[in-house]
C-alpha cells in the first residue's frame, strides 16, 4: 500500500509541474498575441487616457514575469480576475458553464463505456468473423470523421429531417432533468460516436492478446466456452489497459467538446472559450484553457492510479 501511495505522489508531483508548465505556456501565448488588449477593448476609437487608464487597471504597466505570477497566484486560489467585455468575475462566468460540460461528459460516458465494452469484448469473442470485420470498418470511419461532420450528420437526419431531437441544445438550470437529457441528445451521441470507437477496439486488443496465455489456453483445453474464456479469465486481467484507455476518453470528452460545444450551440465551457477569443476577452481564455490543462492532466493521473491498482506489476517496475 505504500507503494501505491508513494507512485501516486510521485505521478501528482509530475501533474502539478506539468500544469506549472502549461499555465507558462498559456501566458506567453497570450502575451505573444497582436495587438493591444487595451486598444481592443475599447476600440478603434478610445482616448490615448482611456487607454492609459484601461492599462493600468488591467496591470499592462507592469513587467510581464510580475503579471504571470500575480495572475498564477490568483489561479491557485480560484480567482482569474475580471473579464473584460462582461466586467464579471472570470471564476462566476465559468463555473455553470464547466457545470454544463461536465454534465455533458457524464452523459456521453454513461452510454459510451458500457456500450464500447460490451462490444469490445463481443467482437473479441466473434473475431476474423463478419460481425468483427463490419466493426472494424464502423469504427474506423468513427475515428476517421471530424466532431463537428458527425454533428451535422446527426442534425440532418435526427433534428431536420425527422424533428425528433431539437438541434439547439439550449439548456438552464431550473429545466427538468428529462428534458435536458432530450436536448442534449444529440451532442452527447456526436461525442459517443467519437469515443466507442477507440474504447471498443482497446478493449479488442487487450483481450485478443491475452487469448494466447498460458492459463487462456489451459482453460480451452479443459472444454470451457468461448464466452467464459474471455468473461471470466481474459476480461479481468485485461482491465488495466482497458481503464487506462476509458479514463483518457473521459479525459477526451471534458476537453474535446469545443467544437461540439459550437456546432449545438450548448452553453458550456467550450463555446464560452471560442466566444472569449473572437472578443479577446483574455482572462477568460486563459482560465478556460488551464481548466481544460488541468482537468486533462488530473484524468491522465485517474488513469496511471487505476492502471497500478488493477495490474500489481506495475508497483513493482523492475
Amino acid at each position: 500500500m505504500l507503494d501505491v501511495f508513494s507512485i501516486v505522489a510521485k505521478r501528482l508531483g509530475f501533474g502539478l509541474i506539468t500544469l506549472l508548465v502549461i499555465s507558462l505556456i498559456i501566458f506567453i501565448a497570450v502575451e505573444l498575441l497582436p495587438g493591444d488588449i487595451a486598444q481592443a477593448v475599447l476600440g478603434q476609437g478610445a482616448t490615448e487616457s482611456n487607454l492609459a487608464a484601461l492599462r493600468a487597471e488591467l496591470g499592462l504597466n507592469d513587467p510581464a514575469p510580475m503579471r504571470y505570477f500575480n495572475w498564477l497566484k490568483g489561479a491557485v486560489v480560484g480567482d482569474f480576475g475580471v473579464s473584460l467585455v462582461s466586467k464579471e468575475s472570470v471564476t462566476d462566468s465559468i463555473t455553470p458553464r464547466f457545470v454544463n460540460t461536465l454534465m455533458l461528459a457524464l452523459y456521453a460516458a454513461v452510454i459510451a463505456v458500457p456500450v464500447a465494452i460490451s462490444l469490445g469484448v463481443l467482437v473479441a469473442l466473434f473475431r476474423n468473423t463478419l460481425f468483427d470485420r463490419i466493426a472494424n470498418v464502423l469504427t474506423f470511419t468513427s475515428i476517421s470523421s471530424p466532431e463537428f461532420f458527425l454533428g451535422y450528420i446527426l442534425i440532418l437526419y435526427f433534428s431536420v429531417k425527422t424533428g425528433w431531437f431539437p438541434s439547439i441544445a439550449t439548456v438552464s438550470p431550473e429545466m427538468p432533468l428529462f428534458e435536458r437529457l432530450e436536448r442534449t441528445f444529440l451532442p452527447a451521441l456526436t461525442l459517443v460516436l467519437v469515443v466507442v470507437a477507440h474504447m471498443m477496439r482497446m478493449t479488442r486488443a487487450a483481450i485478443i492478446n491475452l487469448l494466447a496465455s498460458p492459463y487462456i489456453e489451459m482453460a480451452k483445453l479443459k472444454g470451457t466456452p468461448a464466452w467464459k474464456v474471455i468473461v471470466r479469465h481474459a476480461l479481468p486481467n485485461s482491465w488495466a489497459p482497458i481503464i487506462n484507455v476509458v479514463a483518457l476518453n473521459l479525459a477526451y470528452l471534458v476537453t474535446g467538446v469545443v467544437l461540439v460545444e459550437v456546432v449545438f450551440v450548448y452553453p458550456g465551457i467550450g463555446q464560452l472559450l471560442v466566444d472569449a477569443v473572437s472578443k479577446r476577452d483574455f482572462p477568460v481564455v486563459q482560465a478556460c484553457s488551464l481548466i481544460f490543462a488541468a482537468t486533462f492532466i488530473l484524468l491522465n493521473l485517474a488513469a496511471d492510479v487505476g492502471s497500478i491498482l488493477t495490474n500489481p506489476r506495475l508497483r513493482h517496475p523492475k
